[in-house]
């Protein structure tokens, strides 16, 4: 009885203990700014690099591809948990072909930007980015959001509160916590959750034409919450769901073919 006892209580102390690392540390988690997994790709478009500055402690590193600003939209990219802004070449080089302009940022903390990544600090830069775009003389229903991953939690509160042309969401998840309780449904993730990104909830406060384009072979975020995220969308809405693709998707013709059709149609 007693062994039975300590075995328990070991069991106990180490789970309080895990819990209270994860605690602590899962910003570490969610956050990996130094894994860099798409450096292979050449440039093949013309950019300017630029630096957004939110407040004056943090700029952020950024690209643009900068064809006119006053006669064609402006798609603004928010990345993903992981890596550098060269891991978005692939994409780069296709969206170079349409009749648009794009920005790319990079979130503190990330490409060498000083500060922490957290929710509120990414919608701050997410916010720092669209009026700098604004000062360029692009309003804001010029703007096309692009959310990929992690960045369409950040696309997603963006877009609920202004009117933009469009929103654009790559493998997007439900709720972090959602995502959580997936990868440790042995951890009380509601009340250890920092950072939340509930766009499952608010989703519905957009307005805007949306895009939502996810893979049901993604076996990071589930396809089924891209599609649980589109059925509870506003119209107008549109779908590019496919059976091969996978957390990145691949940017080929078809994909490419649709993000065009979308933006010429709004």
């Amino acid at each position: 009885m007693k062994y039975s006892y300590l075995i328990l209580s070991s069991i106990i102390i180490a789970y309080i203990i895990l819990v209270i690392l994860i605690y602590f540390y899962q910003r570490n988690l969610l956050y990996h700014p130094a894994e860099n997994n798409y450096q292979k790709d050449k440039i093949q478009f013309d950019y300017e690099e630029v630096f957004i500055k939110v407040d004056h402690e943090i700029q952020l590193k950024s690209w643009i591809i900068k064809k006119d600003l006053k006669k064609l939209k402006t798609l603004i990219i928010f990345h993903g948990n992981a890596g550098h802004l060269s891991n978005r070449i692939y994409k780069l080089n296709e969206l170079y072909k349409l009749d648009i302009n794009v920005l790319l940022i990079s979130w503190r903390g990330f490409s060498g930007n000083k500060g922490l990544p957290t929710e509120k600090n990414l919608y701050a830069d997410a916010e720092a980015s669209i009026k700098w775009l604004n000062e360029q003389g692009v309003n804001n229903k010029q703007i096309i959001l692009y959310g990929e991953s992690l960045g369409t939690g950040v696309a997603v509160e963006i877009g609920k509160k202004n009117n933009f042309n469009s929103i654009i969401l790559e493998s997007p998840f439900t709720s972090i916590e959602a995502s959580a309780k997936m990868y440790y449904p042995y951890l009380p993730v509601k009340l250890l959750l920092k950072d939340k990104y509930d766009s499952i909830s608010k989703i519905k406060m957009i307005n805007n034409p949306i895009l939502i384009m996810h893979g049901k072979k993604d076996d990071v975020v589930p396809f089924s919450m891209g599609k649980e995220l589109f059925e509870k969308a506003n119209r107008p809405k549109y779908s590019y769901f496919t059976s091969d693709d996978d957390h990145m998707m691949e940017f080929n013709t078809s994909l490419l073919e649709k993000i065009k059709e979308f933006i010429e149609k709004y």
